[in-house]
Protein backbone atom coordinates (compact mmCIF):
# COMPACT_ATOMS: atom_id res chain seq x y z
CA UNK A 1 0.00 0.00 0.00
CA UNK A 2 1.74 3.36 -0.88
CA UNK A 3 0.76 6.89 0.43
CA UNK A 4 -1.07 7.65 -2.38
CA UNK A 5 -3.51 4.92 -1.78
CA UNK A 6 -3.47 4.66 1.89
CA UNK A 7 -7.00 5.61 2.98
CA UNK A 8 -9.04 4.84 6.35
CA UNK A 9 -12.75 3.88 5.52
CA UNK A 10 -16.01 5.41 6.89
CA UNK A 11 -18.83 3.63 7.45
CA UNK A 12 -22.56 4.11 8.71
CA UNK A 13 -23.31 1.72 11.77
CA UNK A 14 -27.04 2.66 10.00
CA UNK A 15 -26.22 0.36 7.02
CA UNK A 16 -25.74 -3.01 9.59
CA UNK A 17 -28.23 -2.05 12.03
CA UNK A 18 -30.89 -0.71 10.18
CA UNK A 19 -30.43 -2.18 6.55
CA UNK A 20 -31.24 -4.74 4.14
CA UNK A 21 -28.92 -7.75 3.66
CA UNK A 22 -27.20 -6.16 0.79
CA UNK A 23 -26.47 -3.04 3.25
CA UNK A 24 -25.15 -5.19 5.67
CA UNK A 25 -23.18 -7.23 3.86
CA UNK A 26 -21.52 -4.13 2.12
CA UNK A 27 -21.11 -2.76 5.76
CA UNK A 28 -19.76 -5.97 6.90
CA UNK A 29 -16.74 -5.94 3.89
CA UNK A 30 -15.87 -2.47 4.36
CA UNK A 31 -15.77 -2.59 7.88
CA UNK A 32 -13.29 -5.74 7.94
CA UNK A 33 -11.14 -4.45 4.94
CA UNK A 34 -10.10 -0.91 6.71
CA UNK A 35 -9.15 -2.92 9.67
CA UNK A 36 -7.31 -5.31 8.16
CA UNK A 37 -5.68 -3.24 5.83
CA UNK A 38 -4.90 0.13 8.27
CA UNK A 39 -6.53 -1.35 11.97
CA UNK A 40 -8.83 1.42 11.59
CA UNK A 41 -12.12 2.78 10.38
CA UNK A 42 -14.17 6.36 10.79
CA UNK A 43 -17.84 5.63 11.96
CA UNK A 44 -21.00 7.65 11.20
CA UNK A 45 -24.10 6.97 11.48
CA UNK A 46 -24.11 6.12 15.05
CA UNK A 47 -26.33 6.83 17.97
CA UNK A 48 -23.67 8.88 20.26
CA UNK A 49 -25.14 12.01 20.28
CA UNK A 50 -23.48 15.97 20.09
CA UNK A 51 -25.09 16.73 23.48
CA UNK A 52 -23.46 13.33 25.03
CA UNK A 53 -19.92 14.08 23.43
CA UNK A 54 -20.07 17.95 24.24
CA UNK A 55 -21.74 17.80 27.64
CA UNK A 56 -18.84 15.21 28.93
CA UNK A 57 -16.22 17.24 27.19
CA UNK A 58 -17.64 20.57 28.77
CA UNK A 59 -17.47 18.54 32.16
CA UNK A 60 -14.13 17.75 31.62
CA UNK A 61 -12.55 21.05 30.76
CA UNK A 62 -14.30 22.02 33.99
CA UNK A 63 -12.21 19.35 36.13
CA UNK A 64 -8.66 19.63 34.48
CA UNK A 65 -8.73 23.38 35.62
CA UNK A 66 -9.05 22.55 39.02
CA UNK A 67 -5.84 23.17 41.11
CA UNK A 68 -3.88 20.17 41.47
CA UNK A 69 -4.32 19.19 45.15
CA UNK A 70 -7.73 18.78 44.47
CA UNK A 71 -7.30 16.78 41.55
CA UNK A 72 -5.36 14.60 43.68
CA UNK A 73 -7.79 13.85 45.83
CA UNK A 74 -9.42 11.38 43.29
CA UNK A 75 -6.00 9.90 42.85
CA UNK A 76 -6.45 6.18 43.52
CA UNK A 77 -3.22 4.82 44.54
CA UNK A 78 -1.80 1.25 43.71
CA UNK A 79 -4.82 0.97 41.55
CA UNK A 80 -3.79 0.79 38.11
CA UNK A 81 -5.70 3.60 37.04
CA UNK A 82 -9.15 2.06 36.77
CA UNK A 83 -11.10 4.62 38.17
CA UNK A 84 -11.06 8.14 39.02
CA UNK A 85 -7.80 10.94 38.43
CA UNK A 86 -4.44 9.94 36.99
CA UNK A 87 -2.15 12.45 37.36
CA UNK A 88 0.03 14.39 34.74
CA UNK A 89 3.14 12.53 32.89
CA UNK A 90 2.04 8.90 35.02
CA UNK A 91 1.62 7.07 31.88
CA UNK A 92 4.29 6.08 28.95
CA UNK A 93 4.34 3.67 26.12
CA UNK A 94 5.49 0.54 26.81
CA UNK A 95 8.70 1.10 25.04
CA UNK A 96 9.58 4.45 26.19
CA UNK A 97 10.16 5.10 29.84
CA UNK A 98 9.33 9.18 29.17
CA UNK A 99 6.05 10.09 30.33
CA UNK A 100 3.32 10.91 27.89
CA UNK A 101 2.08 14.76 28.35
CA UNK A 102 -1.55 14.14 29.66
CA UNK A 103 -3.22 13.90 32.80
CA UNK A 104 -6.91 11.75 32.58
CA UNK A 105 -9.51 10.56 34.29
CA UNK A 106 -11.20 6.75 33.94
CA UNK A 107 -14.64 6.18 33.79
CA UNK A 108 -15.55 2.06 34.30
CA UNK A 109 -18.93 0.10 33.86
CA UNK A 110 -21.50 1.23 36.96
CA UNK A 111 -22.48 -2.36 38.31
CA UNK A 112 -25.02 -2.55 41.33
CA UNK A 113 -23.23 -3.66 44.52
CA UNK A 114 -24.74 -7.54 44.36
CA UNK A 115 -23.08 -7.83 40.90
CA UNK A 116 -20.44 -10.30 40.32
CA UNK A 117 -17.98 -8.54 39.01
CA UNK A 118 -18.66 -5.08 41.70
CA UNK A 119 -15.74 -6.53 43.47
CA UNK A 120 -13.45 -6.98 40.87
CA UNK A 121 -14.61 -3.66 39.00
CA UNK A 122 -15.00 -1.63 42.33
CA UNK A 123 -16.71 1.90 42.53
CA UNK A 124 -16.55 4.77 39.92
CA UNK A 125 -15.85 7.74 41.78
CA UNK A 126 -17.10 11.00 40.91
CA UNK A 127 -16.05 14.59 41.58
CA UNK A 128 -19.80 15.43 42.64
CA UNK A 129 -18.95 18.86 45.18
CA UNK A 130 -17.01 20.32 42.45
CA UNK A 131 -19.01 19.12 39.25
CA UNK A 132 -22.03 18.03 39.69
CA UNK A 133 -22.70 16.96 36.15
CA UNK A 134 -19.93 15.03 35.98
CA UNK A 135 -21.39 11.76 36.64
CA UNK A 136 -24.49 11.90 34.30
CA UNK A 137 -22.30 13.36 31.33
CA UNK A 138 -19.95 10.98 31.32
CA UNK A 139 -21.86 7.44 31.97
CA UNK A 140 -24.29 8.93 29.09
CA UNK A 141 -21.16 8.86 26.89
CA UNK A 142 -20.01 5.54 27.98
CA UNK A 143 -23.32 3.79 27.93
CA UNK A 144 -23.46 5.22 24.01
CA UNK A 145 -20.16 3.93 23.46
CA UNK A 146 -20.64 0.63 24.97
CA UNK A 147 -23.61 0.31 22.44
CA UNK A 148 -21.38 1.18 20.00
CA UNK A 149 -18.88 -1.37 20.38
CA UNK A 150 -21.01 -3.72 20.69
CA UNK A 151 -22.73 -3.12 17.25
CA UNK A 152 -19.29 -2.89 15.58
CA UNK A 153 -18.21 -6.23 17.32
CA UNK A 154 -20.82 -7.93 15.85
CA UNK A 155 -20.01 -6.94 12.25
CA UNK A 156 -16.62 -8.10 12.57
CA UNK A 157 -17.28 -11.37 13.82
CA UNK A 158 -19.26 -12.12 10.68
CA UNK A 159 -16.61 -10.32 8.90
CA UNK A 160 -14.28 -13.32 10.12
CA UNK A 161 -17.24 -15.79 9.45
CA UNK A 162 -17.22 -16.19 13.15
CA UNK A 163 -20.90 -16.45 15.06
CA UNK A 164 -22.45 -13.04 15.41
CA UNK A 165 -21.86 -11.94 18.98
CA UNK A 166 -19.20 -14.47 19.90
CA UNK A 167 -16.81 -10.82 20.34
CA UNK A 168 -20.38 -8.72 21.16
CA UNK A 169 -21.00 -11.39 24.31
CA UNK A 170 -17.24 -11.49 25.39
CA UNK A 171 -17.66 -7.58 26.26
CA UNK A 172 -21.49 -7.94 28.35
CA UNK A 173 -21.06 -5.98 31.62
CA UNK A 174 -16.97 -6.05 30.67
CA UNK A 175 -14.43 -4.27 32.19
CA UNK A 176 -14.16 -1.16 29.57
CA UNK A 177 -13.11 2.26 30.00
CA UNK A 178 -13.97 5.73 29.12
CA UNK A 179 -10.51 7.85 29.57
CA UNK A 180 -11.16 11.81 29.34
CA UNK A 181 -7.92 13.32 28.20
CA UNK A 182 -6.56 16.50 29.00
CA UNK A 183 -3.41 17.39 27.23
CA UNK A 184 -1.90 20.56 28.54
CA UNK A 185 -0.63 23.64 26.34
CA UNK A 186 2.91 22.80 26.33
CA UNK A 187 4.12 25.94 28.00
CA UNK A 188 2.52 24.86 30.79
CA UNK A 189 3.70 21.55 31.36
CA UNK A 190 6.16 19.79 29.52
CA UNK A 191 8.75 16.92 30.15
CA UNK A 192 11.99 16.96 27.99
CA UNK A 193 11.67 14.54 25.47
CA UNK A 194 8.01 13.66 26.02
CA UNK A 195 4.65 13.97 23.28
CA UNK A 196 1.39 14.03 24.07
CA UNK A 197 0.86 10.04 23.50
CA UNK A 198 4.09 8.35 22.61
CA UNK A 199 3.66 5.93 19.66
CA UNK A 200 1.88 2.50 21.01
CA UNK A 201 -0.95 -0.44 20.49
CA UNK A 202 -3.99 -0.43 22.38
CA UNK A 203 -4.56 -3.19 24.87
CA UNK A 204 -8.26 -4.29 24.36
CA UNK A 205 -10.52 -5.19 21.65
CA UNK A 206 -11.03 -2.13 19.86
CA UNK A 207 -11.26 1.61 21.06
CA UNK A 208 -13.67 4.02 19.71
CA UNK A 209 -12.60 7.69 19.82
CA UNK A 210 -15.44 10.69 19.42
CA UNK A 211 -13.98 13.79 17.80
CA UNK A 212 -11.06 15.51 19.59
CA UNK A 213 -10.59 19.22 20.42
CA UNK A 214 -7.74 19.50 18.48
CA UNK A 215 -6.15 17.42 15.86
CA UNK A 216 -3.05 15.13 16.21
CA UNK A 217 -3.94 11.42 16.37
CA UNK A 218 -1.73 9.47 13.61
CA UNK A 219 -1.28 6.02 12.51
CA UNK A 220 1.61 3.93 11.23
CA UNK A 221 0.99 2.03 7.86
CA UNK A 222 2.21 -1.09 6.96
CA UNK A 223 5.70 0.86 5.19
CA UNK A 224 6.52 2.96 8.14
CA UNK A 225 4.46 6.13 7.27
CA UNK A 226 2.39 8.04 9.92
CA UNK A 227 -0.92 9.14 8.69
CA UNK A 228 -2.87 11.86 10.33
CA UNK A 229 -6.69 9.81 10.71
CA UNK A 230 -8.67 12.41 13.07
CA UNK A 231 -11.81 11.89 12.24
CA UNK A 232 -14.67 14.82 11.44
CA UNK A 233 -17.31 16.47 13.71
CA UNK A 234 -19.53 13.48 14.54
CA UNK A 235 -17.47 10.47 13.42
CA UNK A 236 -15.92 7.81 15.83
CA UNK A 237 -12.66 7.03 14.94
CA UNK A 238 -12.27 3.02 15.50
CA UNK A 239 -9.33 0.93 16.30
CA UNK A 240 -8.15 -2.79 16.18
CA UNK A 241 -6.53 -3.57 19.95
CA UNK A 242 -3.54 -6.27 20.40
CA UNK A 243 -6.70 -8.37 22.46
CA UNK A 244 -8.08 -8.55 19.54
CA UNK A 245 -5.63 -9.28 17.47
CA UNK A 246 -4.62 -12.14 19.62
CA UNK A 247 -7.36 -13.33 19.83
CA UNK A 248 -7.83 -13.85 15.66
CA UNK A 249 -4.30 -14.69 14.77
CA UNK A 250 -3.51 -11.19 13.77
CA UNK A 251 -5.93 -11.58 11.28
CA UNK A 252 -6.95 -7.92 11.95
CA UNK A 253 -3.63 -6.48 13.34
CA UNK A 254 -3.29 -3.79 15.54
CA UNK A 255 -1.91 -0.32 14.82
CA UNK A 256 0.29 1.68 15.75
CA UNK A 257 -0.68 5.41 16.49
CA UNK A 258 0.59 8.40 18.65
CA UNK A 259 -0.92 11.69 19.46
CA UNK A 260 2.06 14.19 18.37
CA UNK A 261 2.84 17.75 19.79
CA UNK A 262 0.84 20.89 18.10
CA UNK A 263 2.99 23.21 16.50
CA UNK A 264 1.59 25.90 19.15
CA UNK A 265 2.48 25.73 22.66
CA UNK A 266 -0.61 27.72 23.66
CA UNK A 267 -2.62 24.79 22.10
CA UNK A 268 -4.84 22.46 24.49
CA UNK A 269 -6.18 19.09 23.72
CA UNK A 270 -8.91 17.26 25.24
CA UNK A 271 -10.17 13.93 23.85
CA UNK A 272 -12.10 10.73 25.16
CA UNK A 273 -11.19 6.88 23.76
CA UNK A 274 -13.34 4.58 25.04
CA UNK A 275 -11.42 1.28 25.65
CA UNK A 276 -13.85 -1.45 24.99
CA UNK A 277 -12.39 -4.37 27.10
CA UNK A 278 -13.92 -8.02 27.43
CA UNK A 279 -14.69 -9.29 31.41
CA UNK A 280 -11.70 -10.62 33.60
CA UNK A 281 -12.18 -14.35 32.95
CA UNK A 282 -12.81 -14.24 29.10
CA UNK A 283 -10.07 -16.32 27.59
CA UNK A 284 -8.48 -14.95 24.92
CA UNK A 285 -7.42 -17.96 22.44
CA UNK A 286 -7.99 -17.99 18.76
CA UNK A 287 -11.64 -20.02 17.22
CA UNK A 288 -10.23 -22.97 15.44
CA UNK A 289 -12.91 -22.25 12.90
CA UNK A 290 -10.76 -19.24 11.56
CA UNK A 291 -7.24 -21.15 11.43
CA UNK A 292 -6.42 -22.20 7.91
CA UNK A 293 -4.98 -25.52 6.91
CA UNK A 294 -1.82 -26.19 8.82
CA UNK A 295 -2.05 -22.72 10.63
CA UNK A 296 -0.99 -22.98 13.99
CA UNK A 297 -2.13 -20.32 17.22
CA UNK A 298 0.78 -17.93 17.09
CA UNK A 299 -0.04 -16.99 21.09
CA UNK A 300 -1.01 -19.13 23.95
CA UNK A 301 -4.18 -18.44 25.68
CA UNK A 302 -4.54 -15.98 28.57
CA UNK A 303 -7.16 -14.43 30.11
CA UNK A 304 -8.50 -10.99 29.29
CA UNK A 305 -7.37 -10.23 33.08
CA UNK A 306 -4.19 -11.91 33.09
CA UNK A 307 -2.90 -9.41 29.90
CA UNK A 308 -4.27 -6.37 30.63
CA UNK A 309 -2.40 -7.02 34.42
CA UNK A 310 0.69 -7.41 31.86
CA UNK A 311 0.55 -4.46 30.00
CA UNK A 312 -0.50 -1.95 32.77
CA UNK A 313 2.46 -3.00 34.33
CA UNK A 314 4.69 -2.38 31.00
CA UNK A 315 3.00 1.42 30.66
CA UNK A 316 3.68 2.26 34.03
CA UNK A 317 0.08 2.16 35.63
CA UNK A 318 0.48 -0.35 38.32
CA UNK A 319 4.08 -0.84 39.72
Amino acid sequence: MTASTFHVETVHLSQFSEGSDRDRAEFIHLLGESLKNTGFVKVAGHKVTKQDVEGAYDAAKTFFALPEDIKRQYLIPDSGGARGFTAFGSEHAKDNPVGDLKEFWHVGQELPAGHELHAIYGDNIWPSSEIPSFKAHTLALYQALEACAGTLLEAIALYLELPERSLADMVLHGNSILRIIHYPALKDRYIQGGVRASAHEDINLITLLPAATESGLELLDREGKWHAVDGLEGEIVADAGDMLSRHVNLKIPSTTHRVVNPDSPDKVRYSMPFFCHPRPEVLLDCPESLLQPGEKKMFEPITSHAFLTQRLREIGLIK
